[in-house]
């Protein structure tokens, strides 16, 4: 089933650092709905974390997590944060692997994290139940 295409032509950036400590997908959330935001996405971010929940692909189930718990840079977390987000993050560790996955939350802050969030000002992101996957997906409307 196709969906239908929205472009969107107004951009607005909001930059965002979060400190040792902080929380990062819930500090993303709080920031996103205090800042009314309908159509946020997050555009770059740097940082480290001391811990993180994460889902690896293909999980029998949404409660399939693992806990990290050590010091890994942030190289890469993308995703949209309207209605609860859905992020997914790369981390590095000590050894220089990765370890990747949908990030459920608990990801601590260690010494900063740098965050460009875009909003598509035009659109709304909404999350709707999709019986094919099983999970809440991104339904994306117009705004009005």
């Amino acid at each position: 089933m196709a969906h239908p295409k929205f472009e969107s032509s107004n951009l607005r950036v909001h930059c965002v650092r979060l400190e040792p400590g902080m929380e990062i997908k819930s500090s993303l959330l709080s920031y996103a709905k205090e800042n009314n935001l309908q159509a946020p996405f997050i555009m770059t971010c740097v940082g480290s974390v001391t811990k993180a929940t994460i889902r690896y692909a293909a999980q029998p189930t949404a409660d399939s997590t693992v806990d990290l718990n050590e010091k890994m840079e942030i190289c890469s977390l993308v995703g949209t944060l309207g209605a609860g987000g859905h992020l997914h993050i790369v981390l590095g560790r000590e050894d220089g692997s990765t370890i990747s996955g949908h990030a459920i939350g608990n990801l601590e802050v260690f010494t900063t994290a740098e965050i460009v969030v875009g909003e598509c000002t035009d659109l709304v992101f909404n999350r709707t139940f999709d019986s094919r996957t099983g999970f809440d997906e991104l339904d994306i409307q117009k705004r009005t």
